[in-house]
């Protein structure tokens, strides 16, 4: 059987033709019977008309748009490898993945054509609006039968976000993938034919991932007839075609418990989030509204949606006596996954307060694209280093301490940021809060929060001595309007130091 994780979408067009694949709004605009057949006539348009060969990296840089799908299993289908773009990033940040990537075609929304053009590489061959005459000539092509793949070839190409520096290309294999899709199956969110993902998030992120196994089940794709989030489009496009999940960031999750819509008669199937901290009033709230239909994964670029997950009967079963703690956690490794939480050298003997998390397993990618000394670093042992500070309890529970660069050394105790953002997210009148470090000369550094709200500082202060040690409440809280975040929705600590360095 061939190892193409378009194959899904060749068996679904075969089995379940007439089942509806992609939809605006409320309205279905493909069949899988379609989808299927259009993904093959891409792949030929892309190899026939373009010169396309096997291996070749085709980037698509868009919005959310109903051809995002045919284009990423088109170029699947030919067996190219897909470089997924942020509709969001400077044009200055599509040239540098474009020609990192060395990509030879580029398929642009009508929005971000002129960005595109302006900020082209030379190495780019080809640059073709989706939806355009030009896009709709690679469909003129009989269709392609299913290119045969390896397990480890690739399939995406997903940049990291760059928080920190130049973002890095995560090889993502065919095999990653597959073994992605099926793990979501078993252990995240259970998906059904008659079932479908709204895609609110970005398609070049988790959203698009998470497209995968939905075209395996034959389940359809919606896109919003806004093309971005708003909570009460959401909620009724829930209402109308049922068995609907999402995937979402925290902010995203937050800002549909907080909307004054009503939620659907007939619920969410699934509210997967991930990508972010999600502090535990905020999952409290959620849970509140939404009922059982939440789960928190735990995932990296390198390593896709998939290193823990909290499933829904743990974040619903507040009888549980352990349930806050669960709550706060991230959940519990996949079962087809090896987590280990180690040391400075890398042995599993981690202090008590936690150490890097590392993960084992199909899903981990195969390397950074042509970056050889990261890959050796962030691979050292046959182990994915995630950056990340956690802790595992003897139920197996992972709880997420911070990343490791944004650890505060305070008179050699080390403070944990996210634990303060915690305790302050409590206040009623706080909206929003990042801890970070500060340079001090007396003790190493201090933490210092920045706070969203209308709340007083001696508040936060006796809410802070009311719930941790005296030696982590932030030393000094900086009122701003608004947190400096990434195109993900992430909180860029990195800009916040450089503000508070000065």
């Amino acid at each position: 059987m061939s190892a193409n994780i378009a194959l899904g979408l060749k068996q679904a067009g075969h089995i379940h033709g007439n089942r509806p694949a992609v939809a605006l709004g409320r309205t279905t605009l493909q069949s899988y019977s379609q989808l299927a057949e259009r993904a093959a006539r891409l792949a030929n348009g892309l190899q026939g008309k373009l010169g396309l060969q096997p291996g070749d990296r085709v980037a698509i840089a868009s919005k959310n748009r109903p051809e995002y799908v045919e284009a990423m299993y088109g170029v699947w289908w030919g067996s190219f490898a897909a470089v997924p773009a942020n509709a969001k990033l400077h044009g200055a940040e599509f040239r540098y993945i474009l020609e990192n990537s060395g990509a030879r075609a580029c398929l642009v929304g009508p929005e971000l054509l002129a960005t595109i053009a302006e900020h082209r590489p030379d190495s780019l061959e080809h640059l073709i609006v989706l939806g355009s005459d030009a896009y709709a000539t690679l469909f003129d092509a009989d269709k392609a039968p299913l290119a045969e793949v390896d397990v480890d070839d690739l399939a995406w190409l997903f940049f990291t976000s760059g928080t920190t520096g130049r973002p890095k290309g995560a090889m993502l294999t065919h095999g990653n993938m597959s073994a992605m899709a099926q793990m979501h199956q078993d252990h995240v969110d259970p998906t059904e034919t008659t079932d479908c993902i709204i895609h609110a998030a970005p398609l070049s992120h988790g959203s698009g991932i998470y497209m995968i196994p939905h075209v395996n089940q034959a389940a359809c794709n919606v896109m919003p007839g806004s093309g971005g989030f708003e909570p009460a489009e959401i909620f009724e496009l829930a209402e109308a075609w049922g068995g609907m999940s999402l995937f979402a960031a925290p902010t995203m999750v937050k800002r549909m418990t907080e909307s004054p819509a009503n939620p659907p008669a007939r619920g969410f199937r699934g509210i997967i989030y991930g990508g972010g901290p999600m502090y535990a009033e905020d999952a409290r709230a959620a849970l509140d509204r939404f009922g059982p239909c939440l789960v928190e994964i735990y995932g990296q670029g390198e390593s896709p949606m998939t290193i823990t997950v909290c499933d829904r009967t743990t974040i619903a079963n507040k009888t549980d006596p352990k349930w806050e703690a669960k709550l706060a956690s991230v959940g519990q490794p996949f079962p087809e996954l090896e987590v280990m939480i180690a040391n400075a050298d890398d042995n599993a003997d981690a202090p008590s307060e936690g150490g890097e998390i590392l993960v084992r397993g199909a899903t981990v990618m195969n390397g950074y694209w042509q970056n050889p000394e990261a890959t050796a670093n962030t691979l050292k042992g046959g182990w994915l280093h995630t950056g990340d500070i956690g802790s595992l309890d003897e139920d197996g529970y992972l709880t997420l301490m911070d990343r490791a660069k944004d650890l505060v050394i305070s008179g050699g105790s080390n403070i944990y940021p996210r634990e303060i953002e915690e305790v302050l997210l409590q206040h009623p009148n706080v909206s929003e809060v990042s801890v970070i470090g500060r340079t001090d000369p007396e003790w190493g550094e201090i933490p210092v929060a920045y706070v969203v709200g209308q709340v007083s500082p001696p508040e936060l202060d006796s809410l802070c001595l009311a719930n941790i040690a005296r030696f982590k409440r932030p030393k000094d809280y900086v009122f701003v309007d608004e947190l400096p975040k990434n195109n993900y929705g992430k909180i860029l600590k990195s800009e916040l130091r450089k503000r508070d360095h000065g």
